[in-house]
């Protein structure tokens, strides 16, 4: 078996690999039960199939530039799955958006009700925006809907 065909064998391990990972991390976002799993099956597995697939595209095409595309694809990935998942997750807790009987532990709930009890304490809450409920203000009397 000469180095080629164990790099072709190898690509096509990795890209099977990958596209196993990245359907597991599909049927992940369809049956699980809320947002926090969703974001959970949306991230790690995908993440990782998709540096599976990058990886076998590269042991595939073994040229300069299109190791160097892969290269900034994988790295541009990692930097942004993370930081995109922390975001979701944090607006979904503030949101109230997750089943709070499918958490093992919830650290954060010790330290929200920590600050909003020093909030209290502390400071006078801000008054309510101008406008309605929704913040938008109303338009003076007289005037022209906006459309």
């Amino acid at each position: 078996m000469t180095l080629t065909t164990l790099a072709d064998v190898l690509a096509a391990v990795c890209l099977i690999g990958g596209a196993v990972l990245s359907l597991a991390a599909g049927v992940g976002v369809l049956r699980f039960p809320d947002a926090l799993s969703r974001m959970h099956a949306a991230t790690k597995p995908q993440v990782l199939g998709l540096l599976l697939i990058l990886s076998g595209v590269a042991l595939r095409l073994r040229s300069q530039p299109d190791l160097a595309t892969v290269a900034l694809v994988a790295l541009f990935q990692l930097a942004t799955a993370p930081v995109a998942a922390h975001l979701v997750g944090r607006a979904v807790y503030r949101n109230r958006r997750f089943r709070p009987e499918l958490l093992v532990t919830d650290d954060l709930a010790a330290r929200a009700a920590d600050l909003a009890a020093e909030n209290d304490d502390s400071t006078p809450t801000p008054a309510a925006a101008p406008g309605g409920a929704d913040g938008r203000r109303e338009p003076p009397a007289g005037a022209a809907p906006r459309r």
